[in-house]
């Protein structure tokens, strides 16, 4: 072959080369601009956690961590115990500052916000909306939560803000969206809500919060941090041997508080009949916060119990969902809105059947019918395949240790991971709305769990 065509044949190569490369882009529709906020909106929130807004409930702490340990390990806690390596005392409220940290250690962070498919505001919201929420001499003052984040984006560098109108923006949200959805105006104001999702700068917003309200448009609910946030796959995967390998004595169990409500709910039958059935149901009295920082308390319980039930509280959502994932005890529902309506970014909806148990509400309150019966009645066979289903699911809804081995983070997107995609699928939906000038589909209630 001449010299001159071979030298032809290898130009060709690399240009085709470069050419797949820049098609082939990893971070392709995936390049996050991590906003630079003042230390107000952030870690001086902090600061506080010993007065302003104790993170310890003070009512069991025999069992909470102290004032402030909350804090270790960059929100995930203290550890459980000297040796243990996965398992830590995670408060909920410091999802914020832990998602923050997972964040930075994603590949795709670009200085330039004009480079950016999404910016993320690492505003911790629900630390910032404590004193609103508990301080009842604020709470005519609640509609003010976040305005000063507002007016720090309108003043600083607004361009980052008006590229998109804000379609491009997201945040995490330590808390239910119910409770940060007050009308400004409303009065009375309610104690413990704020308005935060009602202010105009930050309608086109996505929010990833614990709970979603029954119309996310500006919000996407992410699972309730678990205590166990593995940094290694050797050790998840000892976890999840353990769950299977569990003896399994107990058919159902209720992870809870225990006080009888004054009118006839799923809750209250749910104790009245493992009042009469203690020979098949466990109660896990998890009432004043008993359970808040100490895992040992309900997980040990979960790993013996081949269903664990869980019926809405004060909201349709519970923690107690995703320990039940965890441990392998097949979650046995009693509305949609409590987990099926929620969490699709996680737990795809059309898989709710492989994995977990649906019993409608008033058939148990009101049509006299029984848990324990409905339970039992289930073949042992398809007992062991949910359970296992629901050990597939459970590294989708934990989240990991900062820091976690790259033989872990390849094994599989866990939480964080799954939250940012969907993040950045709904803002690519959108701002492909935006530039097709179709505005009505920016707010369309649709599968956002796959990209279109």
């Amino acid at each position: 072959m001449p010299n001159s065509l071979l030298l032809l044949l290898l130009v060709l190569r690399a240009v085709a080369g470069d050419a797949a490369a820049d098609s082939a882009d990893p971070c392709a529709g995936r390049r996050i601009h991590i906003r630079d906020l003042p230390p107000r909106f952030n870690t001086h929130l902090l600061r506080h956690c010993d007065a302003a807004f104790p993170l310890a409930d003070p009512s069991s702490s025999a069992t909470s961590a102290p004032t402030c340990e909350s804090l270790a390990n960059h929100g995930l806690g203290p550890r459980t115990h000297a040796r243990s390596r996965s398992w830590y005392r995670t408060d909920a409220r410091l999802l914020e500052p832990f998602f923050h940290r997972r964040l930075l250690e994603r590949r795709c962070l670009v200085a330039d916000p004009g480079l950016a498919d999404a910016v993320f505001l690492p505003y911790y919201a629900a630390l910032d909306s404590i004193p609103y929420v508990l301080d009842p001499s604020l709470l005519n003052s609640s509609a003010l939560h976040g305005a000063s984040l507002a007016q720090f984006l309108a003043r600083d560098r607004p361009q980052i803000l008006a590229r998109r109108h804000g379609h491009d923006h997201f945040m995490v949200l330590g808390g239910s969206a119910w409770d940060h959805s007050q009308p400004p105006r409303a009065e009375p104001r309610l104690l413990g809500t704020t308005s935060l999702f009602r202010l105009p700068e930050f309608e086109n917003f996505t929010f990833l919060a614990l709970e979603s309200r029954s119309w996310p448009w500006q919000e996407h609910a992410i699972p309730h941090p678990t205590s166990f946030h593995p940094a290694s796959l050797p050790r998840l995967e000892a976890w999840l041997a353990r769950a299977r390998r569990s003896r399994r004595t107990t058919l159902m169990l209720f992870a809870g508080g225990v006080s009888r409500p004054s009118r006839p709910n799923i809750r209250g039958s749910i104790l009245a009949e493992c009042a009469n059935r203690t020979d098949a149901c466990v109660v896990v009295d998890c009432s004043a916060g008993k359970c808040s920082h100490d895992p040992v308390r309900y997980m040990r319980p979960m790993l013996g119990a081949k269903f664990c039930l869980e019926p809405p509280g004060d909201t349709p959502t519970r923690r107690s969902t995703f320990d039940a994932i965890l441990a392998g005890c097949v979650p046995v529902f009693f509305e949609d809105a409590a987990a099926r309506r929620q969490y699709g970014w996680h737990l795809p909806p059309g898989r709710y059947d492989e994995f977990s148990v649906h019993i409608q509400k008033e058939t148990v309150v009101l049509g006299g019918v029984k848990i324990a019966e409905t339970l039992a009645a289930v073949p042992e066979a398809e007992v062991r395949r949910m359970r296992e289903r629901a050990l597939e699911m459970a590294p989708r809804v934990l989240y990991r240790r900062h820091g976690s081995t790259a033989e872990l983070r390849e094994a599989g997107k866990d939480a964080v991971d799954l939250a940012v995609d969907g993040a950045l699928r709904r803002i690519r939906r959108r701002a492909r709305a935006l530039e097709e000038g179709q505005p009505e589909r920016i707010y369309a209630q649709e599968d956002d769990s796959v990209d279109a």
